[in-house]
Parts: structure tokens; sequence; C-alpha cells
């Protein structure tokens, strides 16, 4: 990499690490970036989630600070963000990378005002309201994370499709114990537990596949209403030796090395799906996997379609996991190779890091 005469001092801010796949990517990035060329610091709202600690563990500055304001009222808005700006401008950041899920653009003013460059990462599916307009239009850069969303900004020329990038040597199979061969059949879901996840369509296909053998676990935070009605349907269905609710883990590995099978059920309405990251991880853990066929999931999947059932469709859901739960041993071995192999060619840490080492090289 080039080297800059001075470090490009990089600002990394998100509302907190506990509520979205996109605090761990960041924590990568974070990690990952070359310190020779670039300064790290973080800034979130809070200290909320177990993944903080970890977050802490990288030495870097973290500051607890008011991102975001409300836009309304208007008239006295940049007088609201001053502290921010000011901030921003104190610690005389070059680049502010917001990995804010959200339409609120108040953040890219404060960065524009306090002379720092803003790009953000577009992560969720959301779009069309005139918020996310002004964003963009703030915006020095956007990172696109699917195709799809390249769509979104047709007269932006500053956007580029970045993948999320995963550290695969983190995430390797070859670090856990094989799963012993048992008569069970252990699926598993890793998903932030609100009702567009679609928790309910796998529910019913197990149910609907009536095998005693075929069990499910639901990795995610299940302190919710959404979580309460999930449990609800499975003692209804009497399905309580076969589905458990795990809670919510902050390291999913040992559960996914013992899986034979993920699907992730997401539903084709609401937020939808950016580039779903448990997925990524579970393929490069090698298990076979079953998803949806929605934006950014088919994304991930766009080389394997035969893994992907339209969403929604229980009774097609169903006949995937009948076929895989048959599938000889051998042609299993295959497919897990083939996606741990496909993940380290097309969504590895390296290539992730460089890309936003170059961008940022390119704008500072």
């Amino acid at each position: 990499m080039k080297r800059n005469a001075k470090k490009i001092k990089v600002l990394y801010t998100i509302p907190n690490f506990d509520t979205a796949g996109s605090g761990k990517v960041l924590y990568d990035l974070a990690k990952g970036l070359d310190k020779e060329g670039f300064e790290v610091e973080i800034a979130c709202n809070s200290t909320k989630g177990a993944f903080f600690a970890e977050v802490e563990k990288l030495g870097l500055p973290i500051h607890i600070i008011e991102i975001t304001k409300p836009f309304r009222p208007y008239y006295n808005l940049v007088f609201r963000i001053r502290p921010f700006k000011d901030f921003i401008r104190k610690n005389k950041f070059d680049i502010v990378h917001s990995w804010h899920w959200s339409s609120d653009w108040t953040e890219a003013l404060a960065a524009r005002l306090g002379g720092a460059k803003f790009i953000y990462t577009k992560k969720a599916m959301t779009w069309g309201n005139i918020h996310w307009k002004i964003k963009s239009y703030l915006s020095n850069f956007i990172i696109t994370i699917n195709e799809e969303m390249r769509g979104y900004f047709p007269n932006k020329k500053e956007q580029k499709l970045i993948p999320l990038g995963l550290d695969t040597q983190y995430y390797d199979p070859g670090l856990f114990p094989k799963k012993e061969k048992t008569a069970v059949f252990k699926i598993i879901t890793v998903a932030n537990l609100v009702p567009v996840k679609g928790i309910e369509v796998l529910i019913k296909a197990i149910h609907q596949l009536n095998n005693p053998s075929v069990c499910l676990e639901v990795l995610g935070d299940d302190r919710d209403g959404y979580a309460d009605e999930l449990k609800k349907m499975v003692r209804d269905y009497q399905l309580e030796n076969q589905i458990a609710f795990l809670g919510k883990h902050t390291d999913v590995r040992p559960f996914l090395a013992q899986a034979d099978l993920y699907v992730i059920p997401t539903l084709n309405s609401g937020r939808k799906e950016g580039m779903p990251m448990a997925l990524v991880e579970a393929m490069t853990m090698g298990i076979p996997v079953l998803g949806s066929d929605i934006s950014g999931i088919n994304f991930v999947l766009k080389d394997f379609p035969e893994l992907l059932f339209e969403a929604s469709n229980t009774e097609e859901l169903c006949q995937k996991i009948k076929d895989s739960y048959a599938m000889p041993e051998k042609e299993r071995e295959e497919i897990r190779e083939q996606l741990r192999n496909y993940c380290i060619t097309h969504f590895s840490f390296d290539t992730f890091i460089k890309a936003h080492q170059e961008l940022y090289n390119t704008i500072a």
C-alpha cells in the first residue's frame, strides 16, 4: 500500500455493539486496518451489548458520544449537532465512516461541518424516503454491500460495491471437534429475533416434516414478544423435544460446528437483508445452508441457486430440508468444502480490508 506522509485518521461510528452483525464487521475492520497508514478510533452511543467488551480489548480509543440527533425542529438543528461537530474538528478526523443502519443524516452534516469526509456503508435494504436521499447527497462516498443496492444511487458516482468480509481463520471448522454421527439431524439458525426473520416459517416446515430426528436450535435474544409467539407455536405443535431457544451468544462457532444444516428464512418484507453475515459465518464454518430467495441472501448464494427457496414457502423449505436430510455423506462433505472455499475466495477478510484502505487513501 502507498504510504501517506501522515496517517489518515478514521472515526468509525455505530449506534451500539448489541443489535446487529455489523458490529463484528466493524471490529474486524478496525482491527485489520494497517496501523502504519491509519489511526483508528470508534464512537458509539452507549456501551450496550456483550460484544462491547471485546471491542474494548482492541485498545483503540472508544468515545461514548451522541452521534445523531432528531431532525426536528430544523431551525436549531445546526446548534444541536454542534457537540459532535466540535468533537470531529477538535480531534482532526480525516474520515468519518458510519455503520449506522438508518436514514439519519445528522451525523453526515456534523462530519461535513467538522471538516471530515463522510462515508457510510449501506447495510439495510430500506430505501426511498427523502432522508436517505439527503444522507446520500451529504456523503462523500457510499459503500454498498450487494448488487441490488447499487441501483439505489443512479446519479452518485462516488460509490463502490465492497461485500462484507470475514476472518476465515477465526471461522474455521478445523478449530472444533467434528460432529459425532448420531441419529439427530441438527438444524441451526442465528438471528436477531424480529418478525421479518421468518423463524415461524422454519418452525412450520419442521412441523410439516414430521420427523422426530430433525431438531432445531434458535440462537438470538429471545426476550421479546415475537420470541414468545414462536415459543407458543412450538408448544402448540408439541415440538418442545425438537426445537430449543438458546438465547444470544457472542461466539456462535461451537454451535455451528455441531450443526448439519443452517437455515435463514427471512421474509420478503420490511428491512429484508443487506448481506447476512450469520449466513456467511455458517458457510465459512463448512455448514450446508438453505436461504430464502430475497435480496442479500441471494447475493451471498448467487452461485448456489439450488440452496434457495421461495420466501414464506413452507412446503418448499420442508422439501429442501428433506433433501438435505437424505443427502449422502460424500455429497454433504463436497458441499461443505465448496461453501467454505467460496467464502474464502469472495468474502475474504484481506480483500475487505484492502478495498477500504484503497478507498480511504483515495478520498482523504
